[in-house]
């Protein structure tokens, strides 16, 4: 009979903890424009707070069938709607927003799926692009007011609100407990609707009968989980919340001056970076605005001599209501008034280029 033999001992020391965090990628294809904050992006967004989508997903179609769904719908100026669903439309639900959603992160971790930050790469195959919440003033504005003044929400009637005008519809959803929250956004177009929409039943086309009728997207769009938005879809991403990275981060280095070089005057928590959220135009304006290139003494003589109603406080800061008063801030320090030689008319420069000097004088007849 042998002797008996000590067991062989494993070295484990190399084997990866499976319940470890699992580490980053390290960004690829960095845009110039943003090169410069990449380590300040990447601090900003660790390990620590990120959510880990892959488990999420895991976790999440475990319990699918059981999740409370509540449906939003949201204007054009990001006012949110409450709205009812059909029972009859549990299932159809159900697979256009959330087993899709999930079941492509789930494909996707075996497939080599990986999680970048959207301000550091484009989008591209095999990448799920990420950013967090508060960097998207109009989706964090929504789930402010979704999660915190309900009361205040009114519920959608469409001859008062008008299907035409939403811009997306929000399913939030939730653990029985009310727990575990998190949001799925798809952007909506106009319905059929009026007395020329046609329907097609029975095998011919019938007058439309219903006020109004839409066709939920089959794509993957918008997933909001916690502080962190993944971002299936990237070119919907922007067009929801109107948010394109590389012109609001030249927006905000443009506030950054406007602050240093002008005195200005806002009303309760308004402040010039808000307002410059909620204009678009003004994003667009601001990427070749040359500041400073007309003082604060200047911009309010200038609207002296254009009849503007500019104001200013008793400290000599131009104040700025809202936004129609920071349009015209923004149009003054541009130069974009002008009065006519010719008809003594005042006008606003939709846009404008800028001559050569002349050379010698101009030929006559």
């Amino acid at each position: 009979m042998d002797e008996d033999k000590t067991p062989e001992i494993t070295d484990t020391s190399e084997v990866p903890d499976i319940d470890a965090p699992i580490e980053t990628f390290a960004p690829v294809n960095v845009p110039t424009e943003a090169a410069e904050y990449v380590e300040k992006i990447e601090t900003q967004n660790g390990e620590e707070g990120t959510t880990d989508i892959f488990n999420w997903a895991n976790k999440t179609d475990a319990i699918k069938n059981d999740l409370h769904v509540e449906f939003f719908l949201f204007n054009r100026n990001y006012t949110p709607y409450t709205t009812k669903l059909d029972d009859e439309l549990d299932s159809q639900i159900k697979s256009f927003f959330l087993f899709d959603a999930i079941n492509e992160i789930n494909l996707g971790a075996g497939t080599g799926l990986q999680v970048r930050d959207y301000e550091l790469v484009e989008s591209e195959k095999d990448v799920l692009l990420r950013t967090e919440l508060s960097k998207v003033g109009r989706a964090e504005t929504l789930i402010h007011l979704i999660e915190n003044e309900r009361n205040d929400i009114v519920e959608f009637v469409e001859q008062e609100h008008e299907f035409k005008r939403m811009k997306g519809i929000i399913a939030r959803y939730s653990r029985k407990d009310g727990k575990g929250v998190f949001y799925i956004v798809k952007q909506i177009s106009a319905g059929l609707q009026g007395a020329t929409a046609w329907e097609f039943s029975d095998g011919r086309f019938k007058p439309f009968t219903p006020d109004f009728g839409w066709k939920v997207p089959a794509d993957n769009q918008v997933l909001i989980v916690d502080n962190d938005i993944f971002i299936y879809n990237q070119s919907k991403f922007e067009r929801l919340f109107n948010y394109d990275y590389k012109k609001q981060l030249l927006a905000d280095a443009k506030v950054n001056e406007i602050e240093k070089l002008y005195k200005l005057s806002f009303p309760g928590e308004v402040t010039l970076q808000s307002l410059v959220l909620e204009k678009k135009t003004i994003v667009n304006k601001l990427q070749k605005l040359e500041i400073g290139a007309i003082s604060q003494d200047q911009a309010i003589d200038y609207a002296d001599t254009m009849g503007l109603e500019l104001m200013t406080d008793d400290a000599g800061a131009i104040i700025i209501m809202d936004s129609n008063d920071l349009n015209m801030f923004v149009n003054l320090i541009n130069e974009d008034y002008i009065t006519s030689e010719i008809t003594g008319k005042r006008y606003e420069i939709k846009s404008k280029k800028l001559l050569d000097d002349p050379e010698g004088e101009p030929p006559r007849g």
